[in-house]
């Protein structure tokens, strides 16, 4: 678990996580004490842990992730975005 995980969890248990993207936890909405995650970095992990393509990541992250309404909680999901190459 990193430091911006177990922040998150004494700030507001109830903030919505998503699993195995602690990686991707990039810091803590002030205002609404809600996650915010990189999604350049959960595509990466979704690579990392799957084995994928890009390709394949891209798309279950749009499916499973970017279109996902978990509440008043639901992580912020903002492009950091990396260099092109």
């Amino acid at each position: 678990m990193n430091f911006i995980r177990e922040e998150l969890q004494e700030l507001n248990p109830d903030a919505m996580i998503i699993d195995d993207m602690d990686n991707a936890l990039i810091g803590i909405d002030e205002h609404s004490t809600r996650a915010v995650y990189s999604v350049e970095k959960i595509i990466d992990e979704l690579i990392k842990i799957n084995n994928w393509d890009e390709e394949t990541a891209l798309e279950w992250y749009g499916f499973n992730i970017s279109t996902t309404y978990m509440g008043e909680f639901t992580p912020i999901l903002v492009h950091t975005y990396r260099d092109i190459k």
